[in-house]
């Protein structure tokens, strides 16, 4: 073997052999977050002792942290959040209450201070929101009722998590010699301030500077990496924690026409980052402290993926849900999550818990985000196998079921959705409306998408050649996905995309020559649009008619 004498070597060894343990769990239909730090802990000093550079690897994984926070403030759906109902408050709060109060007596019971056990309880109590969402949209049910009611409460426990850390931040700064109330004081006013200059940009700034710079995807992705990254080191000076700073960032264009394009550019670049947080995490366990937590982290585990979805379904049953649908949406939350293992991280930074506590929580990491995966995945066999005894925890008649269907918009429930929103494509779908079709425009020219607002049609800012742009559209409720756009690359990389986030049924796609017609045909598009052609063929039809009216006339006279 060849020796590694630079940081680059390093670095791309420690990535070569991430991507092939990340194969292998790929293979198991394990989330890569388990590899990476399988990876980390082989590459530490409990393993092979690989990974000397510590320091640039913590810096890409502060930054991929950032991302991560400043993507959880951009996806901020308060409207999610509005259309489910109470469902989504009390099914995120009873939840977090619960696994909190529950948790901690548990984690006293195992032996834990005080301190440690509260870090430990408020970590059993959040869940994935990576994790979940990726796959309920591999399975095709982001949008179904118990997939929208499931995000709903991970948004809630995402914005829990945040305010947690805003406490935990506050309570590790300040000047001893200050009195707790100056320190409280001092804190809630750096907060006013902060939030007061978020707020004015949001206002008067941001949407304004975003509409110049979206005629430039690749410059108003760099502004917002800059933007997240700046306003976290912000927060940092003031003396809040980096992720704070960066999930104000995301709040702050949350509100924009173009959060969805900017978060599907971001996700391979966070999720990238991300993976230097895990290796570094896994790197810094000591085995030896995970071998004596192994029974404790199995307890909590077992706690994790029965207690957490039992709760989600007697809230649900409570309110009026069928034990099915409790039963599918309290399975997401039968794991803890990457947000768990960055409050242990802080615990430890700011001297509450110790490694040992930090292990114990990681453990409980691993066990329960690979068992929780088979769990979703097979989601619907179990229901059928255990549907019966759960049958308990339902109400005579589950009547918020049919409410909740009712209370997506057009936007969530389109029959077409059209990509392309030039003069080929706002005909078409004036003339799909008048047939009585939901039209959900799609477009990447700012005006065209602010335009159709204006008119009070549903639209969306996003780009069709990115292959992340179908992962935010609803698209297990559309029967017909059409591309007008007049480029053969574009249109192959949307139906990859496409056939990638599970989409399976009718697609249409414009070509502008024979033989582009032909590449999607063989492509397996249903049908192909040939906009110069098709409109020829008509203005013949036309012409047809009127000199077959014009020799009649003639001959009558």
């Amino acid at each position: 073997m060849l020796p590694i004498t630079t940081i680059f070597q390093e670095v791309a060894a420690l990535l070569l052999l991430t991507a092939v343990i990340g194969a292998l769990a790929a293979g198991l239909r394990q989330p890569l977050i388990v590899a990476f730090i399988a990876v980390g802990i082989m590459s530490g000093p409990s393993g092979f002792n690989w990974l000397h550079s510590a320091d640039q690897v913590d810096l890409l994984a502060k930054i991929g942290i950032t991302l991560l926070l400043f993507m959880v403030g951009l996806k901020l759906d308060l409207h999610l959040i509005r259309s489910m109902g109470r469902v989504a408050l009390a099914t995120g709060l009873g939840q977090v209450l619960f696994t909190s109060i529950v948790g901690y007596g548990l984690s006293v019971a195992l032996g834990l201070e005080p301190l440690a056990a509260l870090y430990v309880a408020v970590a059993l109590t959040f869940s994935s929101t990576i994790i979940i969402v990726k796959l309920l949209s591999d399975k095709g049910e982001i949008d179904s009722l118990h997939g929208r009611i499931a995000i709903g409460f991970l948004i809630v426990q995402d914005i829990v998590v945040v305010l947690v850390m805003i406490g935990l931040s506050a309570l590790g700064t300040g000047a001893t010699e200050n009195s707790l109330a100056q320190e409280i004081l001092l804190v809630l006013l750096k907060g006013v301030a902060l939030l007061a200059g978020v707020g004015i940009l949001m206002r008067y700034g941001l949407p304004q500077l975003l509409y110049r710079l979206a005629r430039a995807p690749e410059l108003m992705m760099l502004f917002a990496i800059a933007w997240g990254v700046s306003l976290a080191a912000l927060s940092e000076a003031l003396g809040f924690s980096k992720e704070v700073g960066g999930f104000l960032a995301g709040i702050s264009l949350a509100s924009t026409t173009y959060r969805e394009a900017i978060g599907s550019r971001l996700v391979s670049i966070r999720d990238f980052l991300l993976l230097f947080f895990f290796l570094s995490l896994g790197a810094q366990l000591d085995m030896g402290h995970l071998g004596s937590q192994v029974w404790p982290a199995i307890a909590l585990s077992l706690f994790v993926l029965i207690g957490n979805p039992l709760i989600v379904i007697i809230i649900m049953g409570v309110m009026g849900y069928r034990a099915r649908t409790g039963f599918l949406a309290g399975l997401t939350v039968a794991q803890i999550s990457e947000f768990s293992l960055i409050l242990g991280a802080l615990g430890v930074t700011l001297g509450h818990i110790d490694d040992s506590v930090m292990g114990l929580i990681t453990l409980v990491g691993l066990i329960t985000i690979g068992l929780s995966t088979y769990l979703i995945l097979y989601s619907h066999p179990l229901y059928e196998r255990f549907g019966t005894w759960l049958q308990i925890f339902e109400r005579t008649t589950p009547h918020r079921e049919q409410e909740e269907d009712d209370t997506s918009g057009e936007a969530l429930n389109p029959d077409v959705i059209l990509c392309g929103l030039g003069r080929y494509g706002s005909r078409m779908a004036e003339g799909l409306r008048k047939k009585g079709y939901v039209v959900l425009g799609v477009d990447f020219d700012p005006e065209v998408v602010a335009l159709w607002h204006g008119q009070g049609w549903p639209a969306f800012y996003g780009d069709a050649a990115d292959p992340n742009l179908p992962g935010s559209l609803p698209l297990s409720r559309a029967r017909w996905v059409v591309s007008t756009i007049p480029a053969t690359s574009t249109n192959v990389t949307l139906l990859h995309a496409l056939r990638t986030h599970g989409y399976t049924k009718q697609l249409g796609m414009a070509a502008y020559t024979v033989r582009e017609a032909e590449i999607l045909k063989q492509a397996g598009i249903d049908v192909v649009l040939i906009p110069f052609a098709d409109a020829a063929e008509r203005a013949v039809e036309l012409l047809s008619d009127s000199h077959v009216l014009a020799l009649k006339s003639n001959r009558n006279v």
